[in-house]
């Protein structure tokens, strides 16, 4: 597994989040080394900042021009939770240039983990949101199809839905957005009944769960609808949104996994791109808030990575998850 990342990930400081942190980037990567360790193939690399048609692809020019002028003239506030401070704007774009090199890995064949911050789903085109000033599994994403990618997939497993990822695709018919996260929680969104609109209808798959949700209740989305719809629509590229406060002891989230279930994430996806022929994954990094959890559940996706996926299968009956297969059914012939 390719691994980017870059030490400046550190310099970024948002004054407004006593969780969102500088040593977040070294949790994550104490989590890097423990895969190293274990073995596992693991090869760190550098990367570069997103330029400016990248971030435009997807981010209008007022808003990357402010927060470049914010950045540049020592920060600011964007949104209650949200600050950026000197150097910010760089450190975004970094995160994004991560995002875009772990597809350009995963593209030649070699699954990767974009491991920067700050997190980005929540950024839409025009606002930051959440922690998150640029989007940048909506860059890669972006990135991919200027490559002549035709179909890409983003799967946010963060315990919070990606109301900016959503909202960027939203009435897109050629990137599907599948999302399992607490629900009702922040920011609001993600309900079973937003399926996008215009050409995107049937392209958004929203599974919301229960606070104190644990693997069971994930399994059963991941089965019931994630999996099958992303074999439905045969992705040549699938990209994840790999945030882990829906960890038991994330200090945020209120959610019942453990580190070993992002491991079962990861290898089922990894298995189903094996089965549908697409390249492997590209992990982007995105919350986690317990530092030794967040450790734990990126050695946990490395490791998944490289095993044999778990036999999950939907036997139906669970509440919020039948709600989303009813609601998205009309788009999606798997889940009839």
């Amino acid at each position: 597994m390719h691994v980017y990342s870059d030490p400046a990930s550190e310099r970024h400081v948002n004054e407004l989040s006593g969780v969102e942190v500088p040593w977040r980037f070294p949790a994550a990567i104490a989590g890097i080394e423990e895969a190293e360790r274990a073995g596992l193939p693991v090869e760190r690399l550098p990367c570069e900042p997103a330029g400016e048609d990248a971030l435009l692809r997807v981010h209008t020019r007022e808003y990357v021009g402010r927060l470049r002028e914010l950045s540049d003239a020592g920060g600011g506030h964007l949104d209650p939770d949200t600050a950026l401070g000197p150097g910010s704007f760089e450190v975004a774009a970094l995160a994004s240039g991560a995002a875009c090199a772990a597809v350009d890995s995963a593209l030649a064949g070699e699954a990767a983990f974009a491991v920067a911050r700050p997190p980005g789903h929540h950024a839409g085109a025009g606002y930051a949101m959440g922690f998150c000033l640029f989007n940048h599994v909506a860059v890669a994403a972006a990135h991919a199809r200027s490559l002549g990618v035709g179909r890409v997939a983003v799967l946010d497993w963060d315990v919070h839905h990606g109301n900016g990822t959503q909202d960027v695709f939203y009435a897109d018919g050629e990137v599907l957005y599948l999302s399992v996260h607490r629900s009702p929680f922040y920011p609001g969104t993600g309900e079973a009944e937003e399926a996008g609109e215009g050409e995107g209808r049937g392209f958004t798959v929203n599974v919301p769960l229960p606070g104190r949700s644990g693997e069971d209740d994930y399994a059963a989305a991941f089965a019931g609808i994630l999996v099958p719809v992303l074999r439905e629509y045969g992705p040549e590229l699938l990209i994840v949104s790999a945030g882990y406060d829906a960890h038991a002891a994330d200090p945020l989230g209120g959610m019942g996994l453990e580190a070993d279930s992002f491991a079962q994430f990861a290898a089922l996806l990894s298995a189903a791109c094996r089965e549908m022929g697409a390249p492997p994954p590209a992990f982007v990094l995105e919350g986690g808030y317990d530092l030794d959890a967040l450790s734990r559940s990126v050695t946990a996706t490395v490791r998944g990575a490289y095993e044999v996926p778990p036999g999950w299968e939907y036997e139906g009956g669970v509440g919020l998850v039948e709600e989303s297969r009813a609601a998205l059914a009309p788009f999606w012939k798997s889940l009839r």
